[in-house]
């Protein structure tokens, strides 16, 4: 009884040595892993049409990850929130980007992460019980409905019935205008006949002025030395003339500043006697005008004998 009682106490440590074996290199297991994997959070402000649970993630074109999680965000349903998985050593930086991508036009759609210059640290989260969020940019797909969402609205506003009215009033007019133009066929026939006339002329006016002007540059050219020539010794004379009198003046300095200073000063009492002089004249016309026998004799004139 002893030795079969020993046996089951062996079988019992055995089995359960064994399980605690099988749970620790389980643990060591899930801890490797957890320590090769890094979840991150992706948040989307467009649909992710395409993108499910397991689509992978790409760094630049190289796959580092899957998508774990999907979920619209409590706050605000417009915005999708995505649990991923990037490998721990993923050189996911704090201006890294997230957009929707699609391997061809029908092929699967995938997160592509771009970005993340080489002095930018690492993305870390704020708070340990937080994980690290990725901002996202718009997609290719996103930027092609924004811009044919734009096209159509403008679309809309160009096709206003007001629009189109407008166009019919002016096709209705280009109509009208051109059937007025058929009208004056004939008229329009003359006035082309009439602006070819003109042109011809005016090419004949044209022709002939270039000619005159070519005859009188011809023409000025020939009399051109004659005029310099005729320039050059104009200049050479005032040239001579202005020495002549820069050496009168330089000869008869002396007796210009003597002038200048003697005879302007006397010129004032010269001018006062001559001005007293012609009034003194003026006195005596004026008598002899008036009595010219008393003036000259110093009597009156003999009074004439009238008989009685």
């Amino acid at each position: 009884m002893e030795t079969k009682a020993n046996y089951v106490l062996i079988g019992a440590f055995t089995i359960a040595a064994s399980m605690l074996l099988l749970l620790f290199g389980l643990w060591a297991a899930k801890y490797s892993s957890d320590r090769s994997w890094q979840q991150y959070l992706v948040v989307f402000n467009e649909p992710v049409t395409g993108l499910s649970v397991g689509s992978g993630v790409q760094y630049n074109g190289i796959a580092i990850g899957t998508v774990e999680e999907l979920s619209l965000a409590p706050q605000d349903p417009r915005r999708v929130i995505a649990r991923v998985k990037l490998q721990a050593d993923a050189p996911v930086k704090i201006d890294t980007r997230a957009k929707i991508s699609m391997s061809g036009l029908t092929g699967s759609t995938f997160i592509q992460l771009t970005g993340g210059t080489p002095e930018a640290p690492r993305l870390t989260a704020r708070d340990d019980r937080e994980l690290p969020v990725i901002q996202t940019e718009a997609s290719a797909l996103q930027n092609i409905a924004d811009t044919a969402n734009r096209l159509v609205a403008r679309l809309d506003e160009v096709l206003s019935e007001e629009n189109v009215q407008r166009i019919a009033d002016t096709l209705e007019n280009v109509a009208n205008m051109t059937g007025a133009i058929a009208d004056q066929r004939e008229d329009l026939s003359a006035l082309i006949v009439n602006a070819r006339t003109v042109s011809d002329q005016l090419k004949v006016t044209v022709d002939t002025t270039n000619r005159a002007i070519t005859g009188v540059d011809r023409e000025l050219v020939q009399k051109l030395p004659g005029l310099i020539a005729s320039l050059e010794g104009t200049l050479a004379k005032m040239d001579s003339a202005a020495g002549g009198a820069d050496r009168i003046l330089s000869e008869n300095r002396t007796a210009i500043n003597s002038f200048a200073n003697d005879g302007l000063g006397q010129l004032g009492p010269t001018l006062a006697e001559l001005r007293g002089l012609i009034r003194d004249l003026r006195r005596i016309s004026d008598r002899l005008d008036a009595n010219p026998t008393r003036y000259l004799l110093g009597r009156d004139a003999p009074k004439e004998f009238t008989p009685e």
